[in-house]
């Protein structure tokens, strides 16, 4: 059986959350049943599929936040929190 497609926040809304810099905070939940991209009022919230092990929920998190953002995943860089649930993503727009 075929997963659904991830539920991704509004890019323009998602846009709004990053620093001067360029920067996303998030909350990553990792074993998820599905692919989401949550705008909260205390941040954002990213859940993936892949298991926090050997690095696989950190590059889904990357895949799902870019294509949120209509960008490529390459754009996207893990710059915090690699073995943590609070992580920090640099992007290039």
């Amino acid at each position: 059986m075929a997963r659904a497609p991830a539920a991704l926040a509004d890019a323009g809304a998602l846009r709004k959350r990053l620093d001067g810099q360029g920067r996303l905070a998030v909350k990553v939940t990792p074993r998820a049943r599905d692919e989401t991209v949550t705008l909260t009022d205390r941040g954002v919230l990213v859940k993936v599929c892949a298991p926090a092990d050997k690095g696989a929920a950190n590059q889904a998190v990357v895949a799902v936040v870019a294509r949120a953002l209509g960008l490529a995943p390459s754009r996207v860089a893990l710059r915090r929190g690699g073995t943590s649930r609070q992580k920090l993503l640099q992007l290039t727009l």
